[in-house]
C-alpha cells in the first residue's frame, strides 16, 4: 500500500491549529484503473469498421416466438343466441328500468334475455318470461362463475320492493314470473321474509299467476326455507351449479353440495306444500360423465321434479375458464336419460339457463295439472 502523509504541522498561529490532513491510494484503484485501460485497448483493436458502418449493418432477425397455449377456448357455432331486438323485450325493459328493478337476465348477462323477454312472436309475444332479481344487484358471496357484482355489505333492503315487482308483472300481463335474488347473508333471515312478501304480493293481486322461487341456500337454515316454500309459490329451485366434486372450485365457500340438497329434500317433506322443486346444471367445467350421472342418481333420491343442463360461459376473464364446449348432441343424450330416470322435466340444450323459457307449455300444463288436484 502507498501512502503519502503530510505530516502533521503544528504552527501556533495565535488561536488557530491547523489539523492532519491524510490521502490514502490503495493498490487496488490502481489495478483497477489500469484493467480498464487494457479493456479498452483491446477493444480498440478488434473493432472493425466506423459507427456510421455499424449503423448500416442489417440487424438480426429475431426468430418468432412460439405460440401460447390459449386459456379461452374459442366458442363453436352453436351457441348463437337470438338477438334481442323485438317490441316485447324492448316493453319489459322499459319497464324494469321505470321502476329501478334488476333482472338476472341482465346483471348474470344470459345469453337467452332476447328469446326470453320476447316469448312466442307469432303470437303477440305470449309466453315471455323475465327473472326479476330481488334484494338490490350486490350479492354477499363471490362463485367462481357468477358476473354479479359482490359486497360484504350490501344496501339496504328496499321496503317497497314487493309492490314494485307486483306491479311491473302486472303491467307485463305475464302468466309465469320467476324470481331470484342474490344471498343476503348480512341480514338476519338472509332475505327470507322478503322473498316471502314478494311472493305473497304478486299472488294477491293476480291469484292465478304461476310463480317459480330461485332461491339463494339460506346457510341451509331450514326454518328460512320454509319461509319461502310455504309463501304460495309454484316451483322452488335451488341449483348445485355442478357436480359434487367441483363445488369447493367453483362456488363460495359457504355454500355447499350436501347443504343444497338438503334444501331440496326439505321442501318435499313439507306438509300442504305443492311445489314443484327444480335445479339445474352447468356443464364444461371439467366433469365427467360419471359425475353428472351420479349428481342425477343424488337428485331422483331426493325426489327432485325438474332438471336442466347448460353450458357454463366465462363471465370474464377473471372467472373459471370454460373446460369443454359440449355438443347440442351430447345435450340430447343427458335430456334423454334424465328423462328415463323419471324426472316431471327436463330442459337441456347449450344456451339452457336455470330460467330458461321456464314457463314453457309443458311445465305450465304440469303446474295446471297439480293445482287441479288440489282443489
Amino acid at each position: 500500500m502507498m501512502m503519502m502523509q503530510l505530516n502533521k504541522v503544528a504552527a501556533s498561529t495565535g488561536c488557530r491549529t491547523l489539523s492532519t490532513v491524510t490521502v490514502t491510494q490503495t493498490t487496488a484503484t490502481s489495478k483497477r484503473l489500469e484493467d480498464l485501460r487494457k479493456q479498452l485497448a483491446k477493444d480498440a483493436e478488434t473493432d472493425s469498421g466506423t459507427l456510421h458502418e455499424f449503423a448500416l449493418e442489417e440487424a438480426p432477425k429475431r426468430k418468432k416466438a412460439p405460440p401460447r397455449s390459449a386459456k379461452i377456448l374459442p366458442k363453436p357455432k352453436w351457441l348463437k343466441a337470438q338477438p334481442a331486438v323485438s317490441e316485447t323485450y324492448k316493453e319489459l325493459r322499459t319497464t324494469v328500468r321505470e321502476l329501478g328493478l334488476a333482472t338476472v337476465c341482465e346483471e348474470a348477462k344470459c345469453p337467452n334475455i332476447g328469446e326470453c323477454w320476447s316469448g312466442d312472436q307469432e303470437n303477440d309475444g305470449s309466453g315471455a318470461t323475465a327473472t326479476i332479481m330481488i334484494m338490490g344487484d350486490t350479492c354477499t358471496r363471490g362463485c367462481s362463475f357468477c358476473a354479479v357484482k359482490t359486497s360484504r355489505a350490501p344496501p339496504p333492503l328496499d321496503p317497497n320492493e314487493p309492490e314494485k315487482v307486483a306491479s311491473a308483472i302486472t303491467k307485463w300481463g305475464l302468466d309465469y314470473v320467476v324470481l331470484t335474488s342474490v344471498d343476503r347473508d348480512d341480514i338476519e333471515d338472509q332475505g327470507s321474509g322478503h322473498f316471502r312478501k314478494v311472493v305473497q304480493k304478486l299472488k294477491e293481486k293476480d291469484p292465478n299467476i304461476l310463480v317459480e322461487a330461485l332461491t339463494p341456500d339460506f346457510q341451509g337454515q331450514l326454518d328460512f326455507v320454509e319461509a319461502v316454500a310455504t309463501s304460495g309459490l309454484d316451483v322452488y329451485a335451488h341449483n348445485v351449479e355442478t357436480v359434487e366434486r367441483l363445488q369447493k372450485r367453483v362456488r363460495d365457500r359457504r355454500a355447499g353440495y350436501d347443504q343444497s340438497l338438503k334444501v331440496l329434500e326439505h321442501v318435499k317433506q313439507l306438509n300442504d306444500v305443492h311445489c314443484l322443486t327444480k335445479t339445474s346444471l352447468m356443464l364444461g367445467l371439467g366433469e365427467t360423465d360419471e359425475d353428472i350421472r351420479a349428481t342425477l342418481r343424488d337428485l331422483r333420491s331426493i325426489d327432485l321434479d325438474v332438471v336442466t343442463f347448460g353450458q357454463y360461459l366465462q363471465p370474464s376473464k377473471r372467472h373459471l375458464p370454460v373446460k369443454e364446449y359440449v355438443t347440442p348432441e351430447k345435450y340430447e343424450e343427458w335430456q334423454k336419460e334424465a328423462e328415463e330416470m323419471g324426472f316431471k322435466y327436463v330442459a337441456s340444450g347449450p344456451l339452457v339457463r336455470s330460467s330458461y323459457k321456464a314457463g314453457e307449455f309443458f311445465l305450465k300444463n304440469l303446474l295446471r295439472e297439480k293445482q287441479a288436484e288440489r282443489e
